[in-house]
């Protein structure tokens, strides 16, 4: 919820693009759309393939309407749910089972193995947790046409399709949660394709399925927001705002910090 919440937040502080025109008939939106995505290089297969039959997905916009509000936990009391011993426990182990990669990206990007791991485990629990169970496609169709954010989720949408144009997923495996997320770490399309590395050398970017790629694409947008490798990670530090391009809010920027430092026993 938390996450949702925050991805939002972050949504509207970022630069509309120029948008197809939104409300209205959905299904002239979503040529509109669609004449946009063949401008922009996208397929007639792809396009045909992803939002050929779409349709709105009204428990999405309701849920939208229930996360506006400003979150008010505390970091003692969102912590507390957040990170607990058996979570702990499972870091541990990826950080073993994973040391070798965890030391490489490390070495090549500058961020710490317990902080990549904690992002990890709390986005989906390593990958083994809920990592949505939405069809991409319709989220971002539905939240494109809805008229209070249309330029920013058309942006996603194009994203998303670049996705699949890319050959990095297939369209089978565009799901996410509400909105529009992908992967075990959570990405935005935009980010995807912004931040996403090829770091098991396949020729693909999946976020979904390659934990190599996983680890690597947090570790590069981390350190293409101004990470500093070696340095302080806790509030005040320039690491600690570096976090920000991840997730805006300070609790849970705390709690990556909190959960880091629980995995090395501090």
């Amino acid at each position: 919820m938390l996450r949702f919440s925050l991805i939002l937040s972050f949504l509207l502080l970022l630069t509309p693009a120029s948008a197809a025109p939104c409300g209205g008939d959905f299904n002239t939106f979503i040529a509109a759309i669609s004449r946009e995505a063949a401008a922009k290089g996208i397929s007639q297969s792809v396009i045909s393939q992803a939002l050929g039959g779409v349709t709105q997905d009204p428990a999405v916009l309701a849920f939208d309407r229930r996360q506006r509000g400003t979150f008010h936990k505390t970091f003692e009391q969102y912590a507390a749910t957040r990170v607990g011993a058996g979570r702990i426990s499972g870091g541990r182990a990826m950080m073993q089972r994973h040391a070798a990669l965890l030391s490489r990206i490390e070495r090549e990007f500058g961020v710490p193995p317990q902080i990549l791991v904690a992002i990890w485990g709390l986005e989906t629990d390593f990958g083994k947790g809920d990592m949505g169970k939405l069809q991409v496609f319709r989220v971002l169709a539905t939240m494109a046409h809805d008229c209070r954010r249309t330029e920013l989720f058309q942006r996603e949408l194009l994203a998303a399709l670049q996705i699949v144009q890319r050959g990095d997923l297939r369209l089978s495996d565009m799901i996410g949660a509400y909105a529009g997320e992908i992967g075990q770490t959570q990405f935005l399309p935009s980010s995807y394709i912004k931040y996403g590395v090829d770091y098991d050398g396949n020729g693909h970017v999946d976020l979904r399925h390659s934990v190599p790629d996983v680890l690597a694409s947090t570790a590069n947008l981390l350190k293409t927001s101004g990470w500093q490798a070696g340095a302080p990670y806790g509030p005040g530090s320039a690491n600690f705002e570096a976090m920000r391009e991840w997730n805006r809010a300070e609790v849970y920027r705390k709690t990556i910090g909190y959960f880091a430092d629980r995995l090395l026993g501090r």
